[in-house]
């Protein structure tokens, strides 16, 4: 299975929290990973801000940094094309999307991906709107934002 998966669901790798679970069964069972090209600064910003708020410790956002990057290194990294910018594009004009939602959407759409799993309901919904299967892993009671 070609899996895509947004920054909010693979965050779930460094940071236990609801849906961390349900996204190692999805990695586990997939033959192919791909992620957006901004994931990595986007989970370096989430674990920066943990350290910030003293949420996370010196050693553990090292040890998340470093996992962080071992586990992309084989990963499939979908880069910001023009025809992804285009895509972003139509999503964001049909959809209540925030720009960084919509180019891993975008990302996923290009790469023709087998499922998209996220963490954000808005992106969950905006690319189930696409075709793409996709599935949502966090909270079960969220109503917006992963």
């Amino acid at each position: 299975m070609k899996l895509a998966v947004d920054s909010s669901s693979f965050a779930k790798r460094y940071v236990q929290e609801v849906g961390s679970n349900n996204l190692d069964r999805l990695l586990e069972s997939a033959s192919e990973l791909a992620l957006c090209v901004i994931l990595v600064p986007e989970i370096i910003s989430g674990l920066n801000r943990r350290l910030r708020e003293r949420a996370l410790s010196p050693a553990d956002y090292r040890a998340a940094k470093r996992q962080l990057l071992n586990d992309v290194h084989d990963a499939t990294i979908l880069q910001v094309t023009p025809a992804v910018i285009s895509r972003s594009v139509k999503l964001l004009e049909s959809n209540v999307l925030r720009a960084m939602d919509a180019l891993h959407v975008a990302c996923a759409l290009e790469w023709q991906a087998d499922l998209f799993v996220t963490s954000d309901r808005r992106q969950l919904i905006a690319a189930m709107n696409t075709g793409l299967h996709a599935e949502y892993v966090g909270r079960p009671d969220a109503s917006g934002d992963g």
